[in-house]
Formats: C-alpha cells, structure tokens, sequence
C-alpha cells in the first residue's frame, strides 16, 4: 500500500497544537494518508517529546503520536514565522489547533484572517471549553473535561473519591470527536458545494457526549447516576470478579440466552430454568445475590480454568490484560495490533497498530516522530522560499 492510494492522500493538514488532543486528530488523518505539517516552536517543539518515558532523550509517546508527521520549526512570535504559517494556511484543507481560544486571533491567525485567504479552509479548533460561552477563555485540560462532562462522578465504587481512568481519555475523545468533524465538513465542501468551517470541539462537550442515558433519566426521572464499582449500572450481570489464584476476570453475560448459558456453565440449571430472571429487569432487581452466586464460582477456580469453561459455554469473557499479556496474544498478533518499527539508533520497538482497519485502503505507518524541525527546509522550499532565504529566517530567529 502506498501513501498516494491512502483515503486521506492528497489532503493538506497543518498542525498548530501541542501534547495530546489536537496531535492526536492529526495523528490519525496522517496514518491514512493527509500530508500533515507540524509546526513546533523552535526551542525545544511540542512537549510531548519529553513526556513520560524517554528513549535517548525522546518520548517513545512522541514517535507514536507524530508519526507520519513533518516536523517544522516556526516561532510564532516573529512576524517572518507568522506569515509561513499563513502561507501554509493557505494551501491546506484542514487546520487543526489546540491553543486557548484567542491566541491564533492575537497572533493574526485566527480563523476570520486565514478563512478570508482560503474560503474551502476547515478548522478544527479543540479547546477546554468551546469558542463561545462564559468559560471560552479559560485554559482546561482532558482531566477538566472528563469532571466537567461527568464521567468522573460516575468512575471509581461508591463509598471512595472519584478515579480518573489510567489514560488521558478526554482528550483522546476529543481528538476522536475531531477527526470526525473535520471529515464531515470536508464532505459537506466536496459534495454540497459548501465553503469550508469551523469545527468547535471542547472537551467537557466531548466527554459529555459519551454519557449515554445520563442527562435524559435525570430529566425524567430526577434519577442522578452515582459511582458502582466494575458494575454496568442497570444491566446485569456485567462485572469483574477475582478467580482462586489471584487474577482478575471480566464477565459480560447480560445478554439473555447468554446468562442462561452462564448458569450451565456454572452448573447452576435450577437458576436457568428460572423464569424470574429471564430477562435483564429481573436479573437486575436480584444483582447482589446473581453477582454474589458469580463471585463464589470464580473464586473457586483458577484463571486458566474459568477462561476454559467460559469459551465452552461462548460466555464473553476476559482476563484483564496488562500490557505483557497483549505481547503475547494471538489476537492482537493475528490483527497485527502490534507493529515494529525502528527507533534512531536502530533498535526494534513495538508500536499500536492503526484503527480501523479499512479492506481495501488500510492506514500504516510511514515513519515515526521526526526529529524537531526535520522537515523545515523541505516545507519551505515547497512554498518558494530558497535556501539563501531559509538561511536568513534561521539567522533571524523566525524558524
């Protein structure tokens, strides 16, 4: 597969933002074939290259997040670099940014400037809070998002604080949400005819949107949804439960003919042939005693052995897997979910694989996170700028 048969080949993207949210929703139009340009300060580029683990000197996030991504350095606070960046504006099909609504405006970047010289432009604009509104201008993170959208409240048993889940899932969301967003816009300027738009994505918005049934049984019923443990809320039974040698398992046998399978499987018949919990209403107003019956058997078996039974009798089920159980299984093997690639310096690392997975126009890896400023000369050179030019700039301080 090469990148010009790629869904995305041909399509322009010009990255403003840093760490995660932004980085991400450009991430994934890269891996199916946007030519993405990053712009990175200078001095030291996005941050994320020196976050958590670092592999000589760079994040091993890093490599992940900005692959197939051209690294450009531009200082966004000389007026030579602005103008590159309205240059490279002018050329794309989507601009993705993360930055503090009205930065880009201070800058002369803003939306109304850069849409004047590209009427088909989409830009994607992810913020804590949204464009508009009272709280538009306040900095917020994934983790201000996930509070304020309510998924914390509901994360974590009911007689401890709230969690926060062990990944920035706010933001990553939020980068879904965008994705989303920008393809949409596009398809309304290629098909209807229309001009390009702002995607306004926020983060509490985002994760709010994930709520399921929460707003509307609260409206209802005045019903306000608290924090249950491993449970799903109102659909039984569906939790996690320790086995005899220590691990942990997760079981899904909500279903209706698969709770009845569960009951055989646990040699409970005289259960599955009760008509009362036929259904998930009734199980669910019995949920302590039908999770109490499920804790017992697990526990009286080993892992390997509950796994076994559950497979036999094709109950969903899970061992919690940590990252060396995904090393190891077939699964993630068979759906190449773990693609190697090599690291400056040359050794081998694993990577996740792309999702989703398209039949005939599949997504890959080119390259991993470039070095910073990798692809300044190059991208310059592209927009006309000559090397005597480019050599001034450099001198300047404005790349």
């Amino acid at each position: 597969m090469t990148v010009s048969q790629k869904p995305l080949a041909g399509l322009k993207v010009l990255e403003l933002g840093t760490l995660i949210a932004g980085p991400f929703a450009a991430r994934i139009m890269g891996e199916f074939g946007a030519e993405v340009i990053k712009i990175e300060a200078p001095d030291g580029g996005d941050p994320l290259r020196k976050w958590r683990k670092l592999y000589e000197g760079t994040s091993l996030w890093w490599y992940l997040q900005a692959r197939n991504k051209k690294s450009v350095t531009v200082n966004l606070k000389h007026p030579d670099g602005v103008a590159i960046v309205r240059a490279l504006a002018t050329e794309a099909d989507i601009v993705v940014e993360n930055f503090r609504p009205g930065v880009l405006e201070k800058l002369g970047l803003g939306w109304e400037t850069l849409s004047a010289e590209n009427p088909g432009l989409v830009m994607l604009r992810l913020s804590g809070f949204g464009q508009s509104g009272p709280m538009a201008a306040q900095p917020g993170f994934g983790a201000i998002g996930e509070s304020m959208g309510g998924l914390r409240y509901v994360t974590g048993f009911p007689d401890r604080p709230p969690v926060k889940t062990g990944i920035s899932i706010g933001d990553s969301i939020a980068a879904l949400w965008g994705a989303l967003g920008a393809m949409m816009a596009l398809r309304h300027k290629e098909v209807n005819g229309g001009k390009g738009q702002v995607v306004d994505v926020a983060l509490y918005e985002a994760v709010f949107a994930m709520m399921e049934s929460l707003v509307p049984e609260f409206d209802v019923f005045g019903f306000v949804r608290e924090r249950t443990g491993n449970i799903m809320p109102g659909i039984t039974p569906s939790n996690t439960h320790t086995t005899k040698d220590g691990k942990h398992v997760a079981i899904g046998a909500n279903g209706d003919a698969i709770f009845r399978r569960l009951l055989l499987a646990m040699g409970r018949a005289d259960l599955a042939d009760d008509p009362a919990l036929a259904d998930n209403a009734g199980r669910d107003a019995r949920r302590d005693e039908i999770y109490a019956l499920i804790d017992a058997w697990v526990a009286g078996h080993d892992e390997a052995e509950v796994l076994a039974k559950l497979a036999a009798a094709e109950v969903p089920a899970s061992r919690i897997y940590a990252v060396a159980d995904m090393f190891a299984d077939p699964q993630f093997l068979a759906r190449e979910m773990l693609q190697a690639v090599t690291l400056p310096g040359g050794r081998e690392c694993r990577m996740p694989g792309i999702v989703p997975k398209l039949s005939a126009t599949p997504g890959s890896t080119e390259w991993i996170g470039p070095a910073l400023g990798a692809h300044t000369d190059e991208v310059l050179a592209g927009l006309g700028y000559d090397a005597a030019r480019i050599a001034a700039l450099r001198a300047a301080g404005a790349i």
